[in-house]
């Protein structure tokens, strides 16, 4: 049976805490004039918390944003436009919970011959307990692991995310938002992947850390598949480390009352966890790198289960095949482009 790093919130929280003493070595490198001019950036789950601040961070610094959510579109698009002080930004609706709004998503892109030079991978869920979608998935499975890679794929093979130019001076990124809670998280329990199991809000808590170990280990085989030999595309996960922020909306009110109070008085605001997210997306030095993890501005090594290829290969396998069993329009990432 598969089990996360934690299954108590608390305990969780102020692991995060903890986090925010450690050695920060990299703080010091994003600096106020790095731009984004000239550049388009993917940011998935905007209307609030870090994808908002991410958002309008990078608006500010000169990108074309192409911001995703499933609620409030005008008023995020017209909020971010005045916090960023930034007229590029649109938003664009994108449900990762249901299979053809992926398919939609990135039609429209395609259609509008959008090239995609940052792609951020941030939006997620953490519910109390199980959630079943239209396809049969858990909610929290489907958002915060499968729909990635559906989305990922669609973008790549479309030619969205450009490949093949090896000799360009600034190659495109994707980053995935994770998670250092899946730390210690067991290996990928194949019983389990992509069957509906009901669990209530410890189970819950435990599967946000090991989704997150899965969505890493898929992030390390997806960057092999696409740098064979020198870097096309630079692939990158970051926690950006305990932010304040709403995912915990739906907890039971009890809960949400005791972690709203941790996140308010220790938590980070959104705004400052985004600025290591913006140095990974930014700076030079990730140019020429791929499959490089890194914890708020600290780089470091992910859980060694991550790394090993009899997994990547084998989670690769499984994802696909379990797109293809939900989705009649699923697509294999085509490796020859």
């Amino acid at each position: 049976m598969s089990h996360g790093r934690f299954d108590n919130p608390v305990v969780a929280s102020l692991a995060g805490f903890l986090d925010l003493f450690r050695k920060q070595e990299f703080s010091d490198r994003l600096k106020d004039d790095d731009r984004f001019d000239g550049r388009t950036c993917l940011i998935t789950g905007v209307n609030s918390g870090l994808g908002y601040a991410l958002a309008g961070e990078m608006a500010r610094r000169g990108a074309r944003v192409i911001g995703t959510c499933r609620r409030l579109l005008d008023e995020t698009e017209k909020n971010l436009k005045a916090h960023s002080g930034s007229d590029n930004v649109e938003i664009r609706f994108l449900d990762l919970s249901k299979i053809d709004s992926i398919h939609d998503f990135v039609d429209g892109l395609a259609k509008d011959k959008i090239n995609l030079d940052v792609s951020i991978m941030n939006a997620g869920v953490a519910l109390p307990g199980a959630r079943k979608t239209a396809s049969g998935q858990d909610e929290m499975f489907q958002v915060n692991y499968l729909a990635n890679v559906m989305l990922c794929t669609l973008l790549l093979n479309k030619g969205l995310i450009r490949r093949g130019n090896k000799a360009s001076v600034v190659r495109p990124r994707i980053i995935f938002i994770s998670s250092d809670s899946h730390q210690g998280s067991s290996y990928i329990d194949y019983e389990e992947f992509g069957r509906f199991i009901p669990y209530g809000v410890k189970k819950g808590i435990a599967n946000y850390s090991y989704f997150k170990l899965i969505l890493n280990t898929y992030a390390t085989e997806l960057s092999g598949r696409l740098n064979d030999g020198s870097v096309d595309v630079g692939v990158h996960v970051i926690c950006p480390g305990p932010v304040h922020s709403n995912i915990i909306r739906e907890a039971p009110f009890v809960l949400r009352a005791i972690l709203g109070t941790i996140f308010r008085v220790i938590f980070r605001s959104p705004g400052k966890a985004a600025l290591p997210v913006v140095y990974m997306a930014i700076s030079p030095d990730y140019e020429g790198r791929t499959n490089e993890y890194q914890h708020m501005f600290k780089r470091k090594k992910m859980d060694e289960k991550v790394y090993i290829p009899e997994e990547g290969k084998k989670l690769w396998e499984r994802s696909y095949a379990l797109w293809r069993e939900i989705d009649d329009r699923a697509g294999a990432l085509d490796e020859t482009r």
